[in-house]
């Protein structure tokens, strides 16, 4: 058996002296259902500030149909506690018109835009059309147009299986690029890791943005949530199965069954830190 390479010993050595983190939330939160799940006796205009207290993170939807002020972005900023973080979804120009050509001066709108958030951005996660078959030039492009926005992470959620290959997987490893977990009944679901960020949108395993995840489904993606952090890679799953008020139940399921399976994980950093 050959020796292990010293400097992916040391890559080891190092993910055990820093795990990552698991940030659960939802997609979205400005929902008028979820009075019945979340928001009772909450007025709407705290719903942002409640919906902090409940889970650790939230992926801004609405970023992928319109253009949202900078001063919006920085009301959200100080609406919510110090450590929380969001994930905001590239725009649909982006991805679905221009189709990851010739973008640079929209991501930059984004950036500008997103730039109230502030350090509690951590992700921007761009969601590609179903229609969208491989090609490698056009990958190559996108992600160098993404290099243009280095202050946030970023992830790109594949819909057509073509993209799903050990060539594009390396391209994104080269670009610190994370594949999007995306589960859905009729989505293609890649379950692979490019880099030290894995992006989970669970959009409802049975009916899409409606159905509710079992427990046993919970305690899976759960397990794979703790094993991915002690690896060393930060972990953001959100529900996006909002139509019926099952995301907010799922996400502090997900958030429990999480605390269940490392009891020391706060200890270790493994999760986002609990505020009052």
């Amino acid at each position: 058996m050959s020796a292990t390479h010293p400097r992916r010993a040391a890559r080891r050595r190092d993910r055990r002296r820093n795990p990552g983190r698991v940030f659960v939330g939802t997609s979205g939160w400005s929902y008028p259902s979820w009075r019945d799940h979340l928001y009772a006796g909450v007025p709407q205009r705290r719903w942002l500030a409640h919906a902090a207290s409940q889970f650790d993170a939230l992926e801004v939807n609405g970023s992928f149909y319109t253009q949202i002020k900078p001063e919006t972005y920085r009301r959200w900023r100080d609406e919510t506690p110090r450590d929380f973080t969001f994930a905001v979804k590239g725009h649909r120009f982006v991805t679905h018109y221009k189709r990851l050509l010739g973008v640079e001066r929209s991501i930059g709108l984004l950036r500008s835009q997103a730039s109230g958030l502030g350090d509690k951005l951590a992700v921007a996660v761009w969601q590609l059309p179903s229609n969208l078959r491989a090609d490698p030039a056009r990958l190559d492009a996108f992600l160098g147009a993404l290099a243009g926005w280095p202050d946030v992470r970023h992830a790109i959620e594949f819909r057509h299986a073509s993209w799903f290959t050990d060539d594009v997987s390396a391209r994104l490893a080269r670009a610190r690029v994370a594949i999007c977990m995306s589960d859905a009944p009729d989505f293609p679901l890649w379950r692979a890791i490019s880099c030290d960020l894995v992006y989970v949108r669970l959009h409802g395993h049975t009916r899409k943005y409606a159905s509710s995840y079992s427990r046993r489904l919970l305690r899976a993606w759960a397990e794979d949530a703790v094993r991915w952090a002690s690896e060393g890679r930060d972990v953001h799953v959100y529900f996006d199965n909002d139509a019926e008020g099952a995301a907010v139940r799922n996400a502090l399921a997900l958030k429990a069954e999480v605390a269940a399976l490392a009891p020391s994980a706060r200890k270790l950093g493994l999760l986002a830190s609990k505020r009052a």
